[in-house]
């Protein structure tokens, strides 16, 4: 119901938008399309991606995986992995939210969450190059222990 009411004011503004400036929502209206065209193949690419991995790996292996269970030993695992990947936001939190649902712990998605938006081994080499060495490297050694930190205090609120 949210999402509908969201939509609605959105047309509604657009529609406002249109008579009081055509050239202008007209521009922004091409400005959005490009930057969707842009997005989207990534974006799918992204979801098929999360889609194939929740479609074969059962609830059952996700939780002897990364279960609660599995304590310091699923909070590495999820933790490397999401200090080497490279998701955008708005694809890893619905994918948290299925991990979760499909049995993952609590504190492991945190960790997870937290390193997949805070530590970039992939992008660790612009980083050297913008900003030295020892800095890009200190940062993302901070952030990974952040990470932890930051699942630990989740894992104590949420239990």
């Amino acid at each position: 119901m949210f999402n509908i009411l969201l939509h609605f004011v959105s047309l509604i503004f657009l529609i406002m938008s249109f008579f009081k400036d055509k050239q202008k929502t007209i521009k922004a209206l091409k400005i959005a399309w490009k930057s969707f065209s842009n997005i989207l193949p990534a974006f799918a690419g992204v979801l098929a991606l999360v889609g194939l991995v929740l479609t074969v790996l059962s609830a059952d292996i996700i939780s002897k995986i990364v279960g609660a269970n599995t304590g310091i030993i699923g909070m590495l695992i999820t933790s490397i992995i999401g200090a080497i990947t490279l998701i955008p936001g708005f694809v890893a939190f619905p994918l948290a939210a299925s991990l979760l649902e499909k049995g993952a712990g609590v504190m492991q998605i945190a960790v997870f969450v937290s390193s997949l938006m805070m530590v970039g081994i992939v992008t660790l080499p612009l980083e050297i190059k913008c900003f030295g060495r020892r800095t890009a490297i200190f940062r993302n050694f901070l952030s990974y222990i952040f990470s932890f930190i930051v699942a630990l205090i989740i894992g104590v609120v949420v239990s």
